[in-house]
């Protein structure tokens, strides 16, 4: 399991520095490993990228419960953050590249959408307690985690953040930005 955890660590490294073009030798120089070493925990590159993607999902979901368990935060600071959280450790990785995975990766991209349309019981609840505590005004929660899925689905399916020079990052806070606040001068 600890070698399972350090070649998805190298992975988002190599990731960063060459996208999804990078090679098992690039994965392997990174991890001062042999290749075979890898192919003895992933069968192949789309493995690789299927279990990388549960990997970050599930630390999305550590995030979200730290959000939640936090008392210092009020129920509005807890829906920004949850809806535009990121694991602590891999808020400069550059996720653009990942427009390239539908067409490259059709396995992994579906991947990625199913996790983007569940897990959303946490946000949910407290956007129904926002709402109860007249912090947030009344939504059609389906129609906002609609718009939220679109968006990141978008990011995932064009490379409009490339083409604009905006970083995954930027682009998810400006998404919740958007969300949250709206876009009238107030």
């Amino acid at each position: 399991m600890e070698l399972q955890k350090k070649i998805l660590e190298g992975t988002l490294v190599v990731f960063n520095k060459k996208g999804l073009k990078f090679t098992m030798d690039d994965l392997a120089g990174q991890l001062g490993i042999s290749k075979k070493t890898i192919y003895t925990v992933f069968r192949d590159k789309e493995e690789l990228f299927l279990e990388m993607v549960d990997y970050l999902f599930a630390l999305i979901k550590e995030e979200e419960q730290k959000v939640v368990n936090d008392s210092h935060l009020g129920t509005l600071e807890k829906i920004r953050k949850i809806l535009g959280v990121l694991p602590e450790s891999y808020r400069e990785v550059d996720f653009r590249h990942l427009y390239l995975l539908k067409d490259k990766y059709p396995k992994t991209y579906e991947k990625v959408e199913k996790h983007l349309e569940t897990g959303w019981e946490t946000t949910i609840a407290l956007l129904e307690q926002g709402m109860e505590e007249g912090v947030v005004r009344p939504v059609k929660i389906p129609i906002l985690k609609m718009m939220l899925e679109s968006s990141l689905e978008q990011f995932f399916q064009r490379d409009v953040l490339i083409q604009n020079g905006i970083s995954y990052r930027e682009a998810l806070e400006e998404v919740v930005d958007i969300l949250v606040e709206g876009i009238v001068c107030k």
